[in-house]
């Protein structure tokens, strides 16, 4: 298993996963509106044992794309997720502001 401890971009990250054999979903930001804490194009890298590099967002929404993500992995699904919060309750949700995001997640490979 490569040490990916000092490696920072997620696709490269997907890369080296793929080349050892492991399932890969890829996670990206494709549209937000309001307050996003991650930029239209940001990446969530996760491979099939739970392991995970890079952000969509924070907060709840990282572990339900993470979730959703080995999902993907096992049926090969590709999916569409949405999220949103109301600016009030943002912070209880452990995001840090209000909006909505939407993640494509794809199984790679």
């Amino acid at each position: 298993m490569t040490d990916l401890t000092d490696m920072q971009d997620p696709l490269i990250a997907a890369e080296v996963w793929l080349a050892e054999g492991r399932g890969v979903a890829l996670a990206t930001v494709i549209e937000t509106w309001g307050s996003a804490p991650r930029p239209v194009g940001s990446h969530l890298a996760i491979d099939s044992d739970g392991n995970f590099m890079g952000s969509v967002s924070g907060g709840c929404v990282e572990g339900a794309v993470i979730t959703e993500a080995t999902e993907v992995i096992a049926s090969g699904t590709p999916r569409i997720l949405e999220f949103g919060v109301a600016d009030e309750t943002a912070w209880r949700v452990g995001l840090s502001c209000g909006g909505r995001i939407r993640v494509h997640v794809e199984r790679l490979g």
